[in-house]
Protein backbone atom coordinates (compact mmCIF):
# COMPACT_ATOMS: atom_id res chain seq x y z
CA UNK A 1 0.00 0.00 0.00
CA UNK A 2 1.36 3.42 -0.94
CA UNK A 3 1.76 6.30 1.46
CA UNK A 4 -0.24 9.27 0.16
CA UNK A 5 1.26 11.84 2.52
CA UNK A 6 3.94 12.55 -0.06
CA UNK A 7 1.25 13.70 -2.49
CA UNK A 8 -0.29 16.39 -0.31
CA UNK A 9 0.07 19.98 -1.43
CA UNK A 10 1.39 22.13 1.43
CA UNK A 11 0.49 25.33 -0.42
CA UNK A 12 -3.22 24.70 0.04
CA UNK A 13 -2.87 23.87 3.72
CA UNK A 14 -0.74 26.94 4.45
CA UNK A 15 -3.09 29.34 2.70
CA UNK A 16 -4.69 31.58 5.29
CA UNK A 17 -8.25 32.82 5.38
CA UNK A 18 -7.14 36.43 4.97
CA UNK A 19 -5.33 35.54 1.72
CA UNK A 20 -8.50 34.17 0.17
CA UNK A 21 -10.49 37.22 1.30
CA UNK A 22 -8.07 39.78 -0.11
CA UNK A 23 -8.84 39.12 -3.78
CA UNK A 24 -12.16 39.48 -5.58
CA UNK A 25 -13.20 36.92 -8.18
CA UNK A 26 -14.65 38.30 -11.40
CA UNK A 27 -16.12 36.46 -14.40
CA UNK A 28 -14.81 37.80 -17.69
CA UNK A 29 -15.30 36.15 -21.07
CA UNK A 30 -15.90 32.72 -19.57
CA UNK A 31 -12.87 32.87 -17.27
CA UNK A 32 -12.50 33.64 -13.59
CA UNK A 33 -10.08 36.45 -12.80
CA UNK A 34 -8.90 37.27 -9.29
CA UNK A 35 -8.39 40.99 -8.68
CA UNK A 36 -6.14 41.99 -5.80
CA UNK A 37 -6.84 45.29 -3.96
CA UNK A 38 -3.65 46.93 -5.26
CA UNK A 39 -4.93 46.87 -8.88
CA UNK A 40 -8.40 48.24 -8.07
CA UNK A 41 -8.70 52.03 -8.41
CA UNK A 42 -12.33 52.38 -7.40
CA UNK A 43 -15.68 50.60 -7.25
CA UNK A 44 -19.03 51.99 -8.35
CA UNK A 45 -22.20 50.47 -6.93
CA UNK A 46 -25.54 50.32 -8.70
CA UNK A 47 -28.08 48.44 -6.58
CA UNK A 48 -27.05 44.80 -6.23
CA UNK A 49 -24.31 45.17 -8.86
CA UNK A 50 -20.87 46.76 -8.66
CA UNK A 51 -18.51 47.94 -11.37
CA UNK A 52 -14.84 47.41 -10.50
CA UNK A 53 -12.33 49.70 -12.23
CA UNK A 54 -8.67 48.66 -12.40
CA UNK A 55 -5.42 50.55 -12.92
CA UNK A 56 -5.16 49.08 -16.43
CA UNK A 57 -8.37 50.84 -17.46
CA UNK A 58 -10.56 47.73 -17.44
CA UNK A 59 -14.07 47.68 -16.00
CA UNK A 60 -15.65 44.53 -14.55
CA UNK A 61 -19.21 43.92 -13.40
CA UNK A 62 -19.93 41.69 -10.38
CA UNK A 63 -23.27 40.78 -8.87
CA UNK A 64 -22.36 41.83 -5.33
CA UNK A 65 -23.28 44.92 -3.39
CA UNK A 66 -20.74 47.63 -2.71
CA UNK A 67 -21.14 47.02 1.02
CA UNK A 68 -20.22 43.32 0.76
CA UNK A 69 -17.14 44.12 -1.32
CA UNK A 70 -16.09 46.87 1.12
CA UNK A 71 -15.94 44.25 3.87
CA UNK A 72 -13.50 42.18 1.77
CA UNK A 73 -11.10 45.02 0.97
CA UNK A 74 -8.38 46.55 3.12
CA UNK A 75 -8.79 49.80 5.10
CA UNK A 76 -7.06 51.75 2.34
CA UNK A 77 -10.43 51.82 0.55
CA UNK A 78 -12.69 54.72 1.56
CA UNK A 79 -16.44 54.92 1.15
CA UNK A 80 -16.68 58.48 -0.18
CA UNK A 81 -20.25 58.31 -1.45
CA UNK A 82 -23.25 56.00 -1.39
CA UNK A 83 -22.17 54.73 -4.79
CA UNK A 84 -18.35 54.92 -4.63
CA UNK A 85 -15.54 53.13 -2.83
CA UNK A 86 -12.10 54.58 -3.66
CA UNK A 87 -8.58 53.21 -3.23
CA UNK A 88 -6.63 56.02 -1.51
CA UNK A 89 -3.42 55.01 -3.32
CA UNK A 90 -4.86 56.25 -6.62
CA UNK A 91 -6.11 59.66 -5.48
CA UNK A 92 -4.17 62.37 -7.29
CA UNK A 93 -6.01 65.59 -6.52
CA UNK A 94 -8.90 67.12 -4.59
CA UNK A 95 -11.27 69.36 -6.56
CA UNK A 96 -14.11 71.79 -5.77
CA UNK A 97 -13.51 72.20 -2.02
CA UNK A 98 -13.05 68.46 -1.52
CA UNK A 99 -16.36 67.61 -3.25
CA UNK A 100 -14.56 65.69 -6.03
CA UNK A 101 -11.54 63.40 -6.07
CA UNK A 102 -9.43 63.00 -9.20
CA UNK A 103 -7.91 59.56 -9.63
CA UNK A 104 -4.74 58.56 -11.47
CA UNK A 105 -6.82 56.91 -14.21
CA UNK A 106 -8.36 60.31 -15.03
CA UNK A 107 -11.79 59.61 -13.55
CA UNK A 108 -13.40 62.04 -11.12
CA UNK A 109 -15.44 60.67 -8.23
CA UNK A 110 -17.99 62.68 -6.24
CA UNK A 111 -17.73 62.92 -2.45
CA UNK A 112 -21.02 63.20 -0.58
CA UNK A 113 -21.62 66.18 1.71
CA UNK A 114 -21.71 63.95 4.77
CA UNK A 115 -18.37 62.34 3.96
CA UNK A 116 -16.31 65.47 3.17
CA UNK A 117 -14.98 65.91 6.70
CA UNK A 118 -14.13 62.22 7.08
CA UNK A 119 -12.40 62.01 3.69
CA UNK A 120 -10.45 65.24 4.27
CA UNK A 121 -9.32 64.01 7.68
CA UNK A 122 -8.18 60.69 6.24
CA UNK A 123 -6.27 62.30 3.37
CA UNK A 124 -4.70 64.95 5.61
CA UNK A 125 -3.34 62.32 7.99
CA UNK A 126 -2.00 59.86 5.44
CA UNK A 127 1.55 59.93 4.19
CA UNK A 128 0.35 60.90 0.71
CA UNK A 129 -0.35 64.55 1.61
CA UNK A 130 -2.44 65.52 -1.37
CA UNK A 131 -2.52 69.25 -1.87
CA UNK A 132 -5.77 71.00 -2.65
Amino acid sequence: MKNFTAFTRPNLAERTYSDSRSSISVQSMGRTIFLTPDVITFLEGEGNYTFIYTNTGKKYLVSKTLKSLAEQLNPNFMRVHKSYLVNADYIVERLEDDRMLKLSCGKEVAVSRRKIKEVSGFLDHTTLRISA
